[in-house]
C-alpha cells in the first residue's frame, strides 16, 4: 500500500527546495556557499524524487531498479508517469550520481541551466504522482 503520509513529506521538501531555488533564477552563481548550497538543494530534490519512485515501485510489487535511473522508467511501463516526464527524471537521476561522485567537475552554466528550465520536470512529477495516486 502506497504510504500518502511519506508522499506528502517527500513533497514539503522537494517544495521548501525548489522555494529555495527560486531565488537563484537570473542570479550569478559566483560565491562558493551560493554554489554549494543550490548543489545541495539539487541533490535533496532528486534525492526525494528516487525515494518516491522506490516507495511506489516497493509498495506496488514492480520490478526492482539496479540503477536509480531506472527507477523512472519502471515507472513509465506501469503508467505511474508520461514517458516524457520519465526520461527526463532518468536523466535527473543520473546527474545526482554527478552531484555525488563528481561534484566539482559540474559547471555553475549548467546548475544555472537547471533552475532556469528543468525545475518544472519536478513540478510535474508532483502532479503526475499526486494524480496516481488518486487514482
Amino acid at each position: 500500500m502506497i504510504d500518502k503520509d511519506l508522499i506528502e513529506a517527500k513533497f514539503d521538501i522537494i517544495e521548501d527546495d525548489l522555494k529555495f531555488l527560486e531565488n537563484y533564477k537570473g542570479k550569478e552563481l559566483k560565491e562558493y556557499r551560493d554554489i554549494q548550497a543550490v548543489k545541495y538543494s539539487l541533490f535533496e530534490i532528486t534525492e526525494a524524487c528516487i525515494d518516491i519512485a522506490n516507495h511506489i515501485i516497493s509498495a506496488k510489487g514492480f520490478e526492482r531498479a539496479e540503477e536509480y535511473s531506472r527507477m523512472f522508467t519502471i515507472l513509465i511501463e506501469n503508467k505511474v508517469i508520461s514517458e516524457t516526464l520519465g526520461k527526463r527524471l532518468a536523466e535527473m537521476a543520473k546527474f545526482r550520481n554527478l552531484l555525488v561522485h563528481r561534484y566539482a567537475g559540474i559547471k555553475v552554466e549548467h546548475l544555472k541551466e537547471i533552475i532556469k528550465n528543468s525545475l518544472i520536470d519536478v513540478r510535474m512529477f508532483i502532479k503526475e504522482i499526486k494524480s496516481y495516486i488518486e487514482r
